[in-house]
């Protein structure tokens, strides 16, 4: 198989700097971030407004990349799983994905609620949801 390169279009800064003490989900507690787009990149957030919800994937840098089964949750009473059936950020190619709500935006500073990516994470993409004010291409 060929090799895929691909370049972050920003970072993550958050509060979370410690991947034990970080919420699993978005759901657990997860604070509001920053998303810092780098300013090759900024245009892109046009048309994007608080109150939005957007996909945002990331690049799970701090994971391990050769665990292909664990314990869902990191739970050693349940049963041991494969990593594509599971959230686990540890994986072949830690890729994270997570729905937001855009809470606003300053320039290429893009603040969100409820993300559980840790500090200095590198930003893959974001991708809109369906919004009925921008016509969907």
């Amino acid at each position: 198989m060929s090799t895929i390169a691909l370049r972050p279009i920003g970072r993550v800064e958050s509060r979370l700097t410690d991947p034990a003490k970080a919420p699993k989900q978005a759901d657990e507690g997860a604070p509001e971030a920053l998303l810092v787009i780098e300013p090759d990149f900024a245009a892109g957030l046009e048309g994007l407004k608080a109150g939005d919800e957007i996909i945002l994937m990331t690049w799970l840098d701090r994971a391990q990349r050769d665990i292909l089964v664990n314990h869902p949750r990191s739970d050693k009473s349940r049963p041991v799983a494969g990593v594509f059936t599971t959230r686990s950020p540890h994986r072949p190619n830690p890729i994270g994905l997570h729905q937001v709500t855009i809470a606003d935006i300053d320039g290429p500073r893009v603040r969100v609620r409820s993300l559980e990516a840790l500090d200095g994470t590198p930003i893959l993409d974001i991708k809109g949801l369906l919004n009925p004010d921008i016509e969907q291409r």
